[in-house]
């Protein structure tokens, strides 16, 4: 076919800065099969087997690694010191892996900034002045003003592992009700903290994720949910009973209202919000991770007075779409739904006659995707999706397109967000973009000004180019990929080269700005992105092309960007290298599994490897949507065909496999990653030298809230293990 090729331009933003500071990493000169030769063989700890085999569906199943399941055992953190013992030896033998930390650490020494929310007068905004653990949380009057710090959650812990994770100010702007997590954990506590003053009032939940606080209009306390308190590890029990309550300012948590709660559907989670008229409690009602939703609400009546025992009434509850609520006025109520629209469309709902041939659709579907939507005075922010990359459109509030908004180039609109009188903030990123917020004043959608732009040592954007091209997966779809490098590399057919791959939950891998991905181009290293089917780049249509019994499509889609990568010239399958986080890291697992001749080494980070098992933690049940459930037999029978854990070959050679996962990961277990590489030690032919290693990060969870200094240290980890084994070497 012919690509349809689309230059990338570099930002069209003067940041200002130095010329590079490459480090000089080049393609490796010698055959790389002598160089993984010279490594000594790979002496793995002894890791004990069962004779544990289940007859699931009429298959039987070995797990002789499922004790590696218990995270509390003394044996499994006896088998996790082994491991890691292991694998930084092998790490701390790699010569890249300092520099990269060094050059990391300079390039992460930058100033960060999120978009700004207005309360009351107030601004509130998250920034980074460069190495921070994590973003301090200011507040300001006006945008000129010098900020003052709200919450530092640097000062939570000395080591850095607890972090902010929600916060919500009250209509008031008095008070802010935050969130705190642990080691990485979903689990959060709710705090409340006197804006002014700067200080706790003690308040104190617990047992809470997935969850805002929905704070009332007479400024009594706000709404939230929680599941009860698990019984067993808090890091591996499963989680259901999410329930709607009240807190009052004050009150013991077991004081708290119960609101609503349905135990006839435990797997059900409830997103509580308060409209901005403070008269409805709308509750966002969702199963797993399906992007279909239903929409509830309770009447409060007096916004100043509201009562906590009125009806919830079941608005929207087909399971027909997803519906995400906008605003209100009075009793029509807005949404962004999917329901007769997979790309996405507005409507206008009236409470009082809500069936679906009243309703009036103000944005039609179009064929762009809409990505999100945000409700100001006047308008409606429309974020589109065209081909993997943002637009951004006002419409009026009876649906006319009113504005285009300019963008700095191609690349992705983030957090948007309007403030008082109309005013609008948005980010913007791209991959040689750093992102940067942008503000228009209320009316003026001709000219952003710039709130906040960061500058970075010793990179200039003119230096790299990124193009976006589409390939024909296997079954003669268009996929579209990212292919970004510094610009004066050779294209020689051997330059090693990274490709990114997501493929899952209707989530769409757009292009954005990594200090990570930086470091590992600026030393000539290709860095590529496939959109592949499973995630949301082209609405729903493409997301369910990618679930259930289509999820060979997925790893069909990355094996043939892997193809095509190597066919057009750009490298080979020795210096080709792949990397996945959580579904991501399935995808890894399946595609080495599947073909293993096309890569040099391998990254599968936080992965779901055992797909027989997932719905048994946590959160694992939701995930039926996108995988679907192992205990139904003709689901079973596909997630056995890909599983990563229960697919390795006996004797393999694959390539080299770094695993990585944190102890504290409670969205995908580390027991799936523990029993992936122990499976990938004892089935490795003995003839292969390539490392089948794991490196267990502590007090860490899924990624959400890790420090700067961990994720500088597992990155410098992962490049310099490519770098090693793709054949990049210092000059």
């Amino acid at each position: 076919m012919k690509d349809r090729l689309k230059p990338f331009p570099a930002s069209a933003v003067a940041l200002g800065v130095a010329a590079a500071l490459a480090l000089s990493l080049t393609a490796c000169e010698r055959d790389q099969s002598e160089r993984v030769a010279e490594r000594a063989a790979y002496d793995y700890p002894e890791t004990r087997r069962q004779d544990l085999v289940e007859t699931i569906h009429g298959h039987e199943i070995a797990d002789p690694y499922r004790w590696l399941e218990e995270l509390d055992s003394e044996e499994v953190r006896d088998w996790i010191n082994a491991q890691n013992e292991l694998t930084f030896r092998h790490l701390e033998g790699l010569e890249g892996r300092e520099r990269f930390k060094a050059r990391m650490t300079e390039l992460w020494d930058f100033e960060r900034y999120s978009v700004p929310s207005e309360k009351a007068g107030r601004y509130f905004y998250r920034h980074n002045d460069g190495l921070q653990d994590h973003d301090v949380l200011y507040w300001l009057s006006e945008l000129d003003d010098e900020p003052s710090v709200l919450i530092d959650p640097n000062r939570f812990s000395e080591d850095g592992t607890v972090s902010l994770t929600m916060t919500s100010v009250r209509e008031d702007g008095e008070y802010i009700a935050y969130g705190k997590a642990e080691g990485g954990s979903d689990w959060q506590s709710f705090h409340i903290r006197h804006i002014e003053s700067g200080e706790d009032t003690g308040d104190f939940l617990e047992w809470i994720k997935y969850s805002p606080a929905a704070w009332t209009h007479d400024h009594a306390g706000f709404f939230y949910s929680r599941y009860p308190e698990p019984e067993g590890d808090p890091l591996t029990a499963p989680n259901e009973d999410h329930r709607v309550f009240y807190h009052r300012m004050g009150q013991d948590q077991d004081d708290n209202v119960l609101v609503y709660e349905r135990p006839d559907r435990p797997d059900w989670r409830f997103v509580p919000e308060v409209t901005d008229d403070g008269r409805y409690l709308i509750l966002t009602v969702r199963e797993g991770t399906d992007r279909r939703n239903r929409v509830y609400y309770m009447d409060l009546q007096d916004p100043e007075n509201p009562s906590l025992d009125g009806t919830v009434v079941e608005l929207l509850d087909d399971f027909d779409g997803g519906y995400h609520f906008l605003d209100n006025d009075g009793e029509t109520f807005y949404f962004h739904t999917t329901a007769d629209a997979p790309r996405g469309r507005i409507i206008a709902v009236d409470i009082t006659a809500s069936e679906r041939d009243n309703w009036q659709t103000l944005v039609e579907e179009g064929e762009r995707v809409i990505r999100g939507v945000n409700a100001m005075e006047d308008f409606f922010v429309v974020n589109y999706m065209e081909d993997a990359h943002s637009r951004l459109t006002l419409f009026s509030r009876n649906g006319d397109a009113a504005h285009d908004i300019d963008l700095p180039t191609l690349g992705t609109v983030g957090s948007v967000n309007s403030g008082r009188d109309g005013e609008l903030f948005f980010s913007f990123s791209s991959f040689l973009y750093p992102t940067t917020v942008f503000h228009h004043k209320p009316g003026d959608w001709d000219e952003a000004e710039i709130f906040r732009q960061p500058e970075l040592s010793g990179f200039d954007p003119e230096d790299y180019v990124t193009r976006q091209l589409f390939y024909e997966s296997t079954d003669g779809t268009e996929v579209p990929m990212f292919i970004t490098h510094r610009r004066d590399i050779e294209i020689d057919g051997a330059t090693p080269t990274l490709l990114y791959g997501y493929g899952g939950f209707n989530i769409p891998i757009l292009p954005s700005f990594s200090v990570e991905n930086l470091a590992w181009m600026e030393q000539g290293g290709i860095y590529a992105s496939a959109n592949i089917r499973g995630g949301g780049e082209y609405g729903r249509e493409w997301h369910q092309a990618g679930v259930r019994e289509n999820k060979q499509n997925v790893f069909d889609d990355f094996i043939a960007a892997a193809e095509y990568l190597i066919d057009e010239g750009y490298t080979s399958p020795t210096n080709l290298g792949i990397y996945g986080r959580s579904n991501g890291g399935l995808l890894v697992g399946a595609v080495v599994n599947q073909r293993p001749e096309l890569f040099g080494a391998a990254l599968p980070a936080v992965g779901v490897m055992d797909m027989l098992r997932f719905h048994k933690f946590t959160v694992g049940a939701g995930w039926a949507p996108d995988y679907g459930n192992p205990e139904v037999k003709e689901d079973f029978e596909v997630q056995l065909t890909y599983s990563p854990y229960h697919n390795i070959a006996e004797n393999h050679d694959y390539p080299p496999i770094l695993v990585t996962t944190a102890d504290h990961d409670d969205r995908v277990v580390p027991g799936h990653s523990f029993k992936y590489a122990a499976m990938l030690q004892y089935k490795q032919s003995p003839d292969s030298s390539s490392p089948m290693l794991i490196r267990i990060e502590d007090r860490a969870g899924h990624g959400a809230g890790m420090s700067t200094s961990m994720r500088i240290e597992e990155a410098r980890d992962r490049w310099a293990f490519l770098a090693e084994h793709l054949g990049l070497e210092l000059e």
